[in-house]
């Protein structure tokens, strides 16, 4: 597609196709999406999209979204996340390997970085990878694993040299979840769903082909991937779980709407989410490079933040109705329960703040004794 097509012209080539083709979602569908490049729009075509700009991508998915043509929310760690750091830091045979099930969604990835002790201080992490020959020993313990159940791959992060200093001596791993020594649990949530998860590596053997990037290098890799999550995740309200539209017609159903506080209140919510679109734009035209960019963070902080303002004012909204009932939870109240892990994950408000405040205002780095030191010389609980 010429860059110079303008965005109506391709919003009418997808609508039209979208129309003619679209039968539901299923895995058939997700596979011909994929062929068509329109999973990815804006990955290389030697990867399966189409080199599109984040302008054209964001038609695509945004004509995808009226139709419910997309792929489901889940599927965000393998095209935002795991995708582009394997083109930006993968091997030849990683890219032919792994790339193609991602554009066609035929393959699930969980993210391994978090654990019981090391959350928000991801870099303390200890999951350990031993070399042996040339191949890797693991065992350790992962947290808060989103659809691990279901994943087919895992991108894993594991220290392999406990003698640098805990944010310099990590690998990043690509990992088949049903190798042995890979066990997962899912965990129930407040909601009753349970896509989050926990993951047991004991003895796990991983050769020289699953290291993403070097040996050691793994932070940096990591943080690419982060910053990507950080960015995708704040594109609007619906990238969270949690769109706004339905609670606009919640109250224009239940006669809300006339109020005046409860309108400015919404319109204010509306302003947001619209400026939180166009700021996340910008921030994605910044983070080309592997490192990423840290204005991620921003984004990242208010959105995580209007979620839970959003749930709020559905639930006060549906009322009595929320409130109570018998056979299935309301989505206002699934919504309002739900949106309490939006400012842990992905990273905390508390450190998307200091990332702000480091990393974009130039603010003194936070006091941490154990910079610089060996991990192993490091107090851990």
């Amino acid at each position: 597609m010429p860059e110079q097509v303008s965005g109506a012209e391709l919003r009418d080539e997808v609508k039209r196709w979208v129309l003619e083709s679209f039968s539901g979602a299923t895995d058939s569908w997700y596979a011909a999406l994929g062929r068509r490049g329109y999973t990815v729009p804006h990955w290389p075509r030697e990867h399966g999209g189409l080199g599109f700009t984040e302008q054209q991508a964001a038609v695509v998915r945004s004509v995808l979204t009226e139709h419910g043509a997309g792929l489901p929310d889940h599927y965000f760690v393998p095209l935002m996340l795991i995708g582009p750091a394997i083109m930006s830091w993968g091997t030849a045979d990683q890219q032919q390997r792994y790339l193609p099930g991602i554009v066609t969604a035929a393959d699930m990835w969980c993210q391994l970085f978090s654990e019981p002790g090391a959350g928000s201080d991801l870099a303390s992490l200890a999951t350990r990878a031993v070399p042996e020959g040339d191949s890797w020993r693991v065992n350790g313990q992962k947290v808060w694993s989103s659809f691990a159940s279901r994943s087919r791959y895992g991108m894993l992060l594991a220290r392999t040299d406990p003698e640098r200093p805990k944010n310099a001596g990590i690998t990043y791993f690509l990992v088949d979840m049903a190798a042995p020594g890979v066990t997962v649990r899912p965990l129930r949530q407040l909601t009753g769903d349970e896509h989050f998860c926990e993951v047991f590596l004991e003895d796990l053997v991983l050769g020289p082909e699953t290291v993403l990037g070097d040996v050691n290098d793994g932070w940096r890799v990591a943080m690419s991937t982060l910053n990507a999550e950080r960015s995708g995740l704040s594109e609007t309200s619906g990238a969270s779980g949690i769109p706004l539209s339905p609670v606009l017609e919640l109250a224009r159903r239940n006669g809300r709407w006339e109020d005046p506080v409860v309108r400015d209140r919404l319109m204010d919510l509306f302003a947001v989410e619209h400026a939180l679109a166009l700021t996340n734009l910008r921030s994605i035209a910044e983070s080309r490079t592997p490192g990423g960019s840290p204005t991620g963070s921003i984004t990242k902080l208010v959105l995580s933040e209007l979620s839970q303002e959003i749930a709020e004012f559905g639930f006060e909204l549906g009322a009595a109705d929320a409130a109570y009932w018998e056979d299935e939870m309301p989505p206002e109240t699934h919504n309002l329960l739900d949106s309490r892990r939006f400012t842990i994950a992905g990273g905390t408000s508390e450190i998307q703040r200091n990332i702000v405040g480091e990393r974009v205002l130039g603010l003194e780095r936070e006091i941490d004794p154990g910079r610089g030191k060996p991990w192993r010389d490091l107090r851990r609980s």
